[in-house]
């Protein structure tokens, strides 16, 4: 374990905001009153683009350190951390200026590859964890040349790095989410740097988990108490929810609900199981991997419909679960790979004229769960045992009932963990090699609503079916 005197720093490089926070080094646990938020707008355009503003986005949160600083949050800070949205990419010029905004996970711009015959992506996908998706560089960058005349590439949590110390720079954590990373050796991908185009010295380099940079002279003259201590490597969003959650063994699953939501495993890298197919594989830190599923349909999902039906409760009242015979597709964002149904592809099954707001607002949430569930038996089989699970995330934290429809489906007790800041707290147990506890609310399935979810699985299977059909007419 590392420790730390004084507390931590956390940088939270979200899709929706940029957040910096003041964490305790002794549990990672947010100190009160020590958060500063910037407010983040994706341009969404009809060619498919999904983008954030790179120097608005660094300004923002170079504002909420000085934010913290006014409140006198940074003068007892004995090291910084970093959280991030995986898969981002800014294509870069030759004096490492932007040439492009921040291209999103979101962003569905890319191009085909045809690789012939003999390209093996089953072999692909069990050595980089990835697949030719667009999500990833093997595609985007391929793209971005098509489009202009880069010199180099980075993701964002790079840029934000090297706007603080000074050095281009990425973690085997951020570099896993490229889709360019050989998951065993922690190196780029030979193979996956030929389809993408390019060569090792036009990306960030990757440096070990126990790197750490330094705050550049300008910002030391901005934020006096922060010379001298150590900037750490960023860890994925993904991995540092699941640290963040409790779930860092190979015997617990971690649920996680933000804007979207993922089901996932820590576990060495070592001796690792055989990767399904259906699964993606990427790497925490140096010595261990997270695997799992991700969904593109929660917490906005959530947030979408209870905008639309205009709810005054971010609660399906008066719905029981597994109870309402409406049934929900939420594919309304598309689906994640290895499947390729499109956003704009959610649907609605069995509507009558006596649903109301709760009844879809239930649907949808169910709908969601049992997607998770699909994820969570392949995890099941995948470690050979029933997965112990534990809840996390701001969707997780919004809705008492959406907690209690996720255990039902799930057929087992979970326990809710008691922090929301499951990333910035994961972030710095990575870090620091602290290991916080859940410390939340346990939750056993109710009988009768396990019994009315798995009556309802084999008709949501089959209309699931149809959806994916539809999609592609």
């Amino acid at each position: 374990m590392t420790t730390t005197d004084g507390h931590i720093l956390a940088l939270d490089l979200g899709t929706s905001s940029a957040r910096g926070l003041v964490l305790s080094a002794a549990d990672a646990s947010p100190i009160p009153g020590a958060l500063a938020r910037h407010k983040i707008a994706p341009t969404y355009g009809a060619d498919g683009s999904a983008t954030l503003d790179l120097h608005e986005y660094v300004e923002g949160l170079l504002g909420c350190l000085d934010e913290l600083q006014q409140n006198g949050h940074l003068d007892d800070i004995g090291a910084i951390v970093l959280s991030s949205q995986w898969h981002s990419i800014v294509a870069l010029d030759s004096s490492g200026g932007a040439l492009t905004p921040v291209i999103t996970w979101a962003d569905t711009r890319s191009v085909d590859l045809d690789l012939g015959p003999s390209f093996d992506e089953r072999a692909f996908h069990a050595r980089t964890g990835a697949w030719l998706h667009r999500l990833y560089w093997t595609r985007r960058i391929p793209w971005l040349l098509s489009t202009a005349s880069p010199s180099a590439f980075a993701g964002l949590p790079d840029l934000v790095l090297e706007r603080l110390t000074g050095e281009r720079v990425t973690s085997v954590s951020v570099a896993s989410g490229t889709g360019t990373l050989d998951l065993t050796s922690g190196g780029y991908d030979d193979e996956a740097l030929e389809i993408a185009g390019v060569r090792a010295d036009r990306l960030p380099s990757i440096v070990p988990t126990g790197w750490t940079g330094a705050l550049s002279k300008e910002y030391a003259r901005r934020w006096p108490g922060l010379v001298g201590v150590p900037v750490h490597p960023p860890t994925g969003d993904g991995a540092a929810s699941n640290v963040g959650t409790g779930g860092y063994d190979s015997g617990t699953a971690a649920v996680t609900v933000g804007t979207s939501a993922a089901v996932r495993v820590v576990h060495p890298i070592d001796d690792a199981p055989e990767l399904p197919w259906e699964l993606w594989r990427y790497r925490v830190d140096d010595k261990r991997a997270v695997t799992g599923m991700a969904f593109s349909a929660a917490g906005n999902l959530h947030a979408w419909l209870t905008g639309v039906l205009r709810l005054e409760s971010a609660e399906p009242e008066g719905v029981e679960i597994g109870a309402s015979h409406a049934v929900a597709i939420p594919f309304m964002a598309g689906t994640r790979p290895p499947a390729n149904v499109p956003s704009g592809s959610g649907v609605y099954f069995g509507l009558s004229f006596d649903d109301t707001s709760a009844d879809l607002l239930a649907a949808a949430l169910q709908g969601a769960s049992l997607e998770i569930d699909r994820g969570l038996r392949i995890l099941d089989s995948l470690f050979g045992r029933e997965l112990e699970v534990v809840l996390g995330g701001g969707g997780i934290d919004a809705s008492h009932w959406w907690r209690r429809c996720l255990t039902a489906t799930f057929a087992r007790p979970t326990t809710v963990c008691a922090e929301p800041e499951v990333g910035a707290r994961g972030a710095a147990a990575v870090a620091l090699g602290l290991s916080p506890a859940p410390g939340g609310e346990h939750l056993t399935p109710v009988p009768a609503e396990v019994s009315r979810v798995a009556d309802l699985r084999t008709r949501y299977e089959a209309l699931r079916e149809l959806a994916i059909q539809a999609s592609a007419i």
